[in-house]
């Protein structure tokens, strides 16, 4: 699969966030899409997702697609967490084909034992942080898009979570926008 950005351009207000910007996801591809506050990284994700429409250019699913629409796993800026759930109930879902055992066990793998029963509410804002990321990767996707998945989290913490999301990964794409890529060199960097 291939997603393709032709020329994308977007404004709000008059005030350009992408101008002619032209890239390719690909399968079995990394990207690391950086940049300050304000530099167009969740402009971009709104486009892909189809949250927004740009002002010019094309997006385009190359290949043998099935959707008229990315069929993504994503992770945003905020959490959009259900608070009086449990974490269990939160990934199970966003997707009827998830167990609440196999949700456990992902949850397990991140958070500290007894969390994943525990209401969302009532978890620390980093643990609520794990269950967003465990839940855009416990879903079908054809691409993992995360908004600064890691905000709020300790280094400890990030150094567990980057190899969890690079095994969900699989062979699909994987863009993480952030302004911080450290540890992140396993991916194609790009500057916004």
């Amino acid at each position: 699969m291939i997603i393709e950005l032709n020329d994308i351009g977007k404004s709000y207000h008059g005030r350009p966030v992408l101008s002619h910007f032209t890239m390719n996801f690909e399968s079995d591809h990394s990207y690391i899409v950086t940049g300050p506050a304000g530099s167009g990284k969740t402009t971009l994700i709104r486009i892909l997702l189809h949250l927004e429409r740009p002002d010019e250019g094309k997006m385009s699913l190359l290949g043998d697609y099935k959707y008229p629409y990315l069929n993504a796993g994503v992770v945003f800026q905020e959490d959009r967490l259900i608070m009086q759930a449990t974490a269990i109930r939160n990934v199970t879902m966003v997707n009827r084909n998830n167990y609440a055992m196999v949700a456990k066990e992902e949850l397990d793998k991140l958070l500290p034992a007894g969390c994943a029963e525990k209401r969302v509410g009532e978890l620390t804002k980093e643990q609520r942080r794990l269950v967003a990321i465990v839940r855009a990767c416990c879903v079908p996707f054809d691409m993992l898009i995360l908004d600064e998945p890691f905000a709020g989290l300790s280094a400890e913490t990030r150094a567990r979570v980057i190899p969890y999301i690079r095994d969900k990964q699989s062979t699909n794409p994987l863009l993480i926008a952030t302004r911080n890529p450290e540890g992140l060199n396993f991916g194609r960097i790009i500057e916004l």
